[in-house]
């Protein structure tokens, strides 16, 4: 099947050809899809997207125009894609749903380490010779509550973690897990109370309507001072200025995050000869208490692989007329 690869990465290449062999004719393409560069899906019948692309309305118009029946995504998450105007228009859209939980799940525990024992700025210090520890004191994780923001696959995987850790879990989804109350002991809750009681917050929600900015001025009113919040899951779960408003206060003593709700365009490129644009990230990047990475949680051999073997077999299922089970239905 002749298909247009978009938003291709250094990183995922070698996984994408290896797994591809020579089933596919897959053009690669920097270039993520947008108004600007949605003509390059001329002349394919699938096109493969990553978290970035716009697969908005709009350009779903154009893509059927193009004669585009199919679409594979690299990602769990679905958000930038329009899936209704899709169904309506015959397009076929279909996701990895999961890819490795424990690649995320450990990223974040990266995260809450690094925060707690001020690792990076300890690095710094000793490449310049200071090898003072004023400053750099941390807290012991055991004894402390973790709230978490979501308990499927992800959410699941940290727990079991932090239980390792020694730490009390809160946790707020729509449905409680009686296995995890009773190998973990973990305390389900409403998001007021997990807000409130937890001293580390964790966010695996999925990015709905019901969800965006869940964690909102209001909620981190609500929070404990000095509480670490990390975000390894949607951008836009944070309303960001909030948070920063909530870091000057002093409210929130931690800020970690893997996501962004503004980095379409800006994550997954490099711009370090250019002048940033983004006044709110450029903000979180001053405070010595805020850790970002660029959307890099999922990133391992593991994930990559069954990312590239996933897609591929969505790829194969579009072109046998089978069904693969990833398919994205709202109807």
């Amino acid at each position: 099947m002749k298909t247009a690869v978009f938003s291709t990465h250094e990183f995922e290449r070698p996984y994408l050809i290896r797994t591809n062999g020579k089933k596919h004719d897959l053009t690669y393409y920097e270039a993520r899809l947008t108004e600007k560069t949605v003509s390059l899906a001329k002349g394919h019948k699938a096109i493969c997207l990553f978290t970035g692309d716009d697969a908005s309305a709009s350009i779903m118009k154009k893509l059927n125009e193009f004669g585009v029946k199919y679409i594979a995504l690299r990602s769990a998450g679905y958000n930038h894609v329009a899936v209704e105007k899709a169904e309506d228009l015959g397009i076929t859209v279909a996701r990895v749903p999961a890819y490795s939980p424990y690649a995320i799940a450990e990223h974040t525990i990266a995260l809450i380490l690094a925060l707690n024992r001020k690792l990076i700025r300890a690095h710094n210090r000793v490449r310049d010779m200071n090898f003072s520890l004023n400053g750099l004191t941390g807290f012991d994780l055991n004894g402390k509550t973790v709230g978490i923001l979501g308990t499927g696959k992800i959410g699941k995987v940290l727990i079991k973690i932090l239980y390792g850790f020694g730490c009390k879990i809160l946790a707020y989804d729509l449905e409680e897990d009686k296995e995890l109350k009773e190998m973990y002991g973990v305390r389900f809750t409403d998001c007021r109370t997990l807000c409130s009681e937890a001293d580390i917050i964790s966010l695996h929600v999925p990015l709905t309507p019901e969800t965006r900015h869940i964690i909102s001025a209001e909620q981190i009113e609500r929070m404990k001072k000095g509480v670490m919040l990390i975000n390894t899951s949607r951008g836009a779960l944070v309303d960001t200025k909030a948070v920063i408003e909530g870091l000057k206060s002093r409210k929130i003593g931690y800020f970690g995050i893997d996501v962004y709700e503004e980095e379409e365009g800006l994550f997954f490129e490099d711009h370090s000869d250019e002048i940033l644009q983004d006044d709110v990230i450029a903000r979180l990047m001053t405070f010595p208490n805020v850790l970002i990475t660029s959307h890099q949680a999922f990133l391992t051999n593991t994930a990559l692989t069954n990312i590239a073997e996933t897609t591929i077999y969505n790829l194969d299922c579009f072109e046998n007329g089978t069904v693969s089970g990833n398919e994205i239905k709202t109807k």
